[in-house]
């Protein structure tokens, strides 16, 4: 059974940094593609970022272009967010989302598996 679990969310002011961490499981890591999510209160689902399974490809959405960093490391499973410079725009729910193919996540945001997601709160 597929796994996939999202932390690091919290609070945090205006300009600081957070990093968010998600674990899969239950699936061979390097052959999937993965990808963050972000859904605010009242808004749709959008795409942040995401990476493909040998982390060479990558894409950013241009409202956390310079500021967000995606990587992963295969031989923990692990999938990070590394984000700077924080808005409060960008507070919403965070998701992870595997997919086996980077076109299936990061063109046409097909994903196979979510995680439960984690918040992320930036106050002014």
């Amino acid at each position: 059974q597929v796994q996939v679990v999202e932390s690091g969310g919290g609070l945090v002011q205006a300009g600081g940094s957070l990093r968010l961490s998600c674990t899969a499981s239950g699936l061979t890591f390097a052959d999937y593609a993965m990808g963050w999510f972000r859904q605010a209160p009242g808004k749709e689902r959008e795409g942040v970022s995401c990476i493909s399974g040998g982390g060479a490809l990558t894409y950013y959405a241009d409202s956390v272009k310079g500021r967000f960093t995606i990587s992963r490391d295969n031989a923990k499973n692990t999938l990070y967010l590394q984000m700077n410079s924080l808005k409060p725009e960008d507070t919403a729910m965070y998701y992870c989302a595997a997919a086996d193919s980077y076109a299936k996540a990061c063109l046409e945001y097909t994903l196979d598996y979510w995680g439960q997601g984690t918040q992320v709160t930036v106050s002014s």
